[in-house]
């Protein structure tokens, strides 16, 4: 117990830490990993166990928002393979180069080798990349979409890499998860009368574990993999949203795990330290394949370059494809640690760049040519709200409400602006107006101040965060009207006014005010 106390004390105060200093704390858990290994703490009973089911759980709730379709576009798929070749060739060139001034570490090591390498540092971070599109409520807009497209075809990737560099392929009862496609009709049944609440979250750990983690691991294939699957196939389940947000504290406590077992893979030497920073000389170059790949592809610049700054990172799966090359004896140990410094500092240099990932994205964009709107991709064009009185900016259940009273007791032009598919499909259906576009989005800003009739704008997006971001790209823009927002915390509500918000609605305390009210009326009435 004294081991497990160690480990979480640690954690909490570096997360703490790295949190004062404007960081993720998830920089702050990989801090205090290097930190547990440097002193070669005692091993923390169960860590790996924990840090296994914190990735089988983000990649289950991945697949609970994931379209399958996307991954056959090319944004996806063919952006992931240029990317990967370019990656692969430049590293490879880059550290043959440093093997001939005379650098140690790579000196008389076979192109073979360097592949490898280049190989393990072409994956993206499937957590940390999700991590920072939740934190910023984006996993399900434009180029969110496409950064997990691209995430999941490298997670593919690396699988089938793993799969024939441990040499043993997987079972041939394999072919029987075809039948997991069919079987997802009972899974639905079967959640259906679960219901919500604790049974619900239990429901979607067994399915993520069992049927997910466990089958496919038994049959040959990766666990996390076969999560990633149960999750898809639950997706089109109209309580997956639900079942998302009901997971996410407990996933995002096991993943701190897996943020400490990364760094506990060896303590570094000078050489190591070395390389490892050359090697992140190399994210500048991934971020701009990315962007320019993307951009040919037609997708606006900034879209392109948001996209770009999400990836651009080295993934925890590149370790574990250095770790079985090493074991494979394709290259050498030493390996193994300097991928794991590289992508430790990788989420830290990636993590200080996401931050302030939108404006530094809107700021990239000249670098790349305009393009005429009529030739952008159909996903990707802007939108006019015409001569809309209101906008209320995210269709959740507040937002939709807030949008039918304006519009049916006020007499209001209200539109909705929400930029998940599957929610501007149900509001158009139950008749509301809808335009999909992402909030914190300049240019889409930039076109509601030329619409010039619009008076009101409603934050009602889920978090915190994005509120925040679309008020302060709606004043970039010279929005001349009220704005109105949500918030859950008092601390929220009190920034939001810092930052210019006119009417803040504190929902919890709102809402016992309104409890209030009604108890009150049902008490005069007698009833």
């Amino acid at each position: 117990m004294e081991v497990v106390a160690l480990y979480v004390g640690v954690a909490f105060v570096a997360g703490v830490l790295a949190s004062f200093v404007k960081l993720p704390p998830l920089v702050g858990f990989l801090a205090a990993g290097f930190a547990l290994g440097a002193v070669h703490a005692p091993e923390m009973p169960g860590l790996a166990v924990v840090a296994e089911i914190g990735v089988a759980l983000l990649l289950f709730t991945i697949g609970l928002k994931l379209d399958v379709r996307t991954l056959v576009r090319p944004e996806v798929w063919l952006t992931s393979a240029t990317h990967m070749v370019v990656t692969v060739v430049l590293t490879a060139g880059a550290l043959a180069l440093a093997g001939l001034v005379g650098v140690a570490l790579v000196s008389g090591q076979s192109l073979g080798t360097l592949a490898l390498v280049g190989l393990a540092l072409s994956f993206s971070s499937t957590v940390f990349v999700v991590k920072v599109l939740e934190d910023r409520s984006d996993a399900t807009s434009l180029y969110g979409r496409v950064a997990i497209g691209i995430l999941v075809v490298q997670d593919l990737v690396a699988v089938v890499f793993l799969a024939v560099a441990e040499g043993e392929p997987p079972s041939p009862w394999a072919v029987a998860l075809l039948l997991l496609i069919p079987g997802r009709r009972v899974l639905h049944a079967l959640w259906d009368r679960v219901g919500h609440g604790e049974l619900q979250a239990l429901f979607g750990v067994a399915v993520a574990l069992v049927p997910g983690f466990f089958l496919f691991e038994l049959l040959g294939l990766r666990g996390d993999l076969g999560a990633l699957v149960m999750g898809a196939l639950l997706a089109s389940h109209p309580q997956a949203g639900e079942m998302s947000r009901s997971l996410m504290t407990f996933k995002d406590l096991m993943l701190v795990a897996f943020f400490l077992e990364i760094g506990l893979h060896g303590t570094p030497q000078g050489q190591h330290l070395a390389m490892a920073a050359g090697l992140l000389l190399l994210l500048p170059v991934q971020v701009a394949v990315f962007a320019v790949v993307l951009w040919l592809l037609r997708l606006r610049r900034r879209t392109s370059f948001l996209s770009g700054l999400v990836l651009g990172n080295y993934s925890e799966f590149g370790i574990i494809v250095v770790a079985v090359g090493a074991e494979a004896g394709l290259l050498g140990e030493d390996w193994v640690v300097v991928v794991s410094l590289a992508v430790a500092a990788s989420f830290a240099i990636s993590a200080m760049v996401n931050r302030r990932g939108v404006e530094l994205a809107t700021r990239l964009t000249g670098l790349l040519p305009a393009r005429d709107p009529s030739r952008l991709h159909p996903d990707d064009r802007l939108v006019d709200v015409g001569d809309a009185d209101v906008l209320v900016l995210g269709l959740g259940r507040v937002g939709s409400a807030t949008c039918a009273k304006l519009r049916d007791e006020y007499g209001l032009r209200a539109i909705g602006v929400e930029h998940d598919v599957a929610r501007v499909v149900a509001a158009r259906d139950e008749g509301f107006d809808v335009v999909r576009a992402d909030a914190t989005d300049l240019e889409f800003w930039a076109r509601v101040k030329r619409a010039g009739h619009v008076r009101l704008a409603v934050l009602a997006m889920p978090f915190h965060n994005a509120n925040l971001i679309a008020l302060s790209r709606l004043q970039d823009a010279g929005f001349e009207g009220h704005v109105a927002a949500i918030a859950r915390y008092d601390d929220d509500a009190a920034e939001l006014r810092r930052h210019g918000a006119h009417a803040v609605y504190h929902l919890y305390g709102a809402a016992g005010a309104e409890l209030a009210d009604r108890a009150a009326e049902v008490l005069s009435s007698g009833r």
